[in-house]
């Protein structure tokens, strides 16, 4: 079993910065890609970013690409989302989520594992 934690989610401002974190504990063995989604009310779970879990290669999505940035930090099984520039739409639940199998996969029904969720709220 994988479990993981989200951290770092807050209000700020629009042209604010956020850094969210996850944590990744457990059998990570399987483990290929962790990524981050968001979701707001009504609307699917849409990837942000994912990364493999060697950290070698990195997706992110155009509607942030340029402000968000995804890392990995091995050593410590943790992954971070660092959010510039914010927008009252970027305004979601965010989630981190672990695959195994494939790794090429934004699609969040092929992740096996989530965790609860952090809140962004950005004003404009």
């Amino acid at each position: 079993q994988v479990h993981l934690a989200e951290s770092g989610g807050g209000r700020v401002q629009a042209g604010g910065s956020l850094r969210l974190s996850c944590s990744i504990v457990g059998n990570t063995a399987d483990i290929t890609a962790v990524g981050w989604f968001r979701q707001t009310p009504g609307m699917e779970r849409e990837c942000v970013g994912r990364i493999t879990w060697n950290g070698a290669h990195t997706y992110v999505a155009d509607a942030v690409k340029g402000r968000f940035t995804i890392s990995r930090e091995n050593d410590k099984n943790m992954m971070y989302l660092q959010m510039n520039d914010l927008a009252p739409q970027d305004t979601a639940l965010y989630y981190c989520g672990a695959k195994r199998g494939n790794s090429n996969s934004e699609n969040p029904q092929h992740y096996d594992y989530w965790g609860q969720g952090t809140q962004v709220t950005v004003s404009s």
